[in-house]
Parts: C-alpha cells; sequence; structure tokens
C-alpha cells in the first residue's frame, strides 16, 4: 500500500522530470532563433554597405565569410590559398595559447598558496599581481622583445601576462573559503601547514580554481592573439593574418579569422568548463 508521503515524493519526482524536459525543449531553439536575428541583421547591414555605400568590404555577405572558411576561391572563383592558411594559423595560436595557459596555471597556483601560507605574504605578494593585471602590454612590448626575442617565447610571455590574474585570485579565493570549523580542528589535532593545505584548503578551493581556470583559458586565446600582433617574426598566427586580410582589405577573410579565433576562444572556454563540471561537479554546484 502506497503511502501519502511516497505518493507526494513520486508525483514531485515527476514534475521536477517533466520540467527538466521542458527546460531542456525551450533552450535549444532560443539560441538558434538569435543567431537567425543576427544573420538577418548582417545580411542587411551588407546589403546596405554594397549597394548604397559601395563598401562592400567594410562588411561581407555571411556566405562570402563561410565560403573563405571552407573553401580556398575567392568570389570571383580564383583558387587562393588561405583556407590552408588560416588552419595553419589557428593551430599555431592554439600552441601558444595553450602553453601560456599551462604555465598561468601553475605561476597562478602556486603564487596563490604562497600567499594563502600567512596574512604577510598576502599583504606583500598580492599587489604584484594586481600590478601585472593593470600594466598596458603595449608599453612592455619593446622591453619583452628586447630581453626574448620577438617570436614564440616573447608570444607565450604575453600570453601568461593576460591570462595570470585569474588564477592567483581565485585560487586565493578558494584556499582562504575553507571552512573556518574544519580549519580549528586542524589546529586541534596540530596539522601542519602542508597537511592543511593539501587535505583541506586545496579540495575546498577545488571550485574556484576551476572558475579562474575557465576564465585564464578565455583570456589565453586573446593573449595569444595580442601576442601575434605585437611580435610579427616567426610563424604567424591568428593576430598576424587578421592584419593582413584588414590591411589588404580583404572583408570575407578578415571576418572568417575573427569568426574562427571567437569560436576557438568558446571552444577552449568549454573544454575547461566541462573538465571543471566533470572534476567537482557532483558535489558542488559548478557553472
Amino acid at each position: 500500500m502506497v503511502t501519502v508521503q511516497e505518493a507526494t515524493q513520486a508525483r514531485t519526482a515527476r514534475v521536477a522530470a517533466r520540467r527538466g524536459r521542458t527546460r531542456r525543449t525551450v533552450t535549444w531553439w532560443q539560441p538558434l532563433v538569435v543567431l537567425a536575428v543576427l544573420v538577418g541583421v548582417w545580411y542587411a547591414a551588407a546589403a546596405y554597405y554594397d549597394h548604397v555605400r559601395s563598401l562592400a568590404f567594410l562588411v561581407p555577405y555571411p556566405h562570402l565569410v563561410l565560403k573563405a572558411i571552407v573553401w580556398d576561391t575567392d568570389p570571383s572563383g580564383t583558387v587562393t590559398t588561405f583556407g590552408h592558411d588560416l588552419w595553419t594559423a589557428l593551430g599555431r595560436t592554439s600552441v601558444v595559447s595553450l602553453t601560456g595557459l599551462g604555465f598561468a596555471i601553475v605561476i597562478g597556483v602556486a603564487w596563490a598558496m604562497l600567499m594563502a601560507q600567512a596574512k604577510w605574504l598576502e599583504n606583500s605578494l598580492y599587489p604584484y599581481a594586481v600590478i601585472l593585471q593593470c600594466v598596458p602590454i603595449l608599453a612592455l612590448v619593446p622591453l619583452i622583445g628586447a630581453l626574448f626575442g620577438y617570436e614564440f617565447v616573447s608570444r607565450v610571455i604575453v600570453t601568461v601576462m593576460i591570462a595570470l590574474f585569474p588564477m592567483v585570485s581565485n585560487t586565493l579565493f578558494g584556499l582562504q573559503s575553507s571552512d573556518r570549523a574544519q580549519r580549528e580542528l586542524f589546529r586541534l589535532q596540530r596539522a601542519g601547514r602542508g597537511a592543511q593545505l593539501v587535505k583541506l584548503q586545496i579540495p575546498s578551493a577545488l571550485p574556484s580554481i576551476f572558475v579562474g581556470l575557465r576564465t585564464s583559458a578565455g583570456l589565453s586565446v586573446i593573449g595569444a592573439i595580442v601576442g601575434d600582433q605585437f611580435f610579427q617574426r616567426g610563424n604567424p598566427g591568428l593576430g598576424v593574418l587578421i592584419q593582413v586580410t584588414a590591411s589588404r582589405l580583404m572583408g570575407p577573410e578578415l571576418y572568417a579569422t575573427i569568426i574562427i579565433a571567437s569560436l576557438y576562444g568558446v571552444a577552449v572556454f568549454l573544454v575547461f568548463g566541462l573538465i571543471g563540471r566533470l572534476a567537482v561537479g557532483r558535489w558542488h554546484d559548478f557553472g
């Protein structure tokens, strides 16, 4: 015989499942509607610049941008090497961004762990993290180039400088947010700083660490493209390709490069968000 409590729980579970299905059904098409509206506005703007102002290269038609991404031909049908150059540049930018992100993770977590050990260390070191975040990268370009050259190493340094601060600030916040009662328990048990860090602070800081990682992952793509524009020697990436297509008034190719760079940034952001969900999502509501 089913009790009233069991019937209520079953009904609540059915309502929750129905709401979950409805939410999934509702959300999948909403971005597509927005995309369709944006493409329509894009076509309208392209037609205006093409027929009214005769400046079609400023706002090319979306299908020409798509063609530049997929096929190695220009609007006149001439075979080009842009498609190959685009994907080659994407690969080089990916190497720079992931390398810089790796260094930013190691440096940022180590920096935050050091500051979490004592308040005087935080007061001494945290202002320099803020300064590093606020310093204009353009002002340091001549110095970085003179010290490390104008190729891969300098690009990675710029990427690290741009992507570092979120790792430092979020990791420090997570390490300092461990439960106060648990910290007192560790002190009562006379646990050392290392044991408290490994067994209490780092596990409790994982959600914040992955939030910082996700933010730094997106910034690392920006850093790689910015560094590529500053240091144009060596193997060019997406930053150099953006400058080249802009200087040559290659509208579809310029937009194609910008779109691929944006999609790569979104992909990196989503991948590290998924890693965060897999790592801490079972016991923490990781957004």
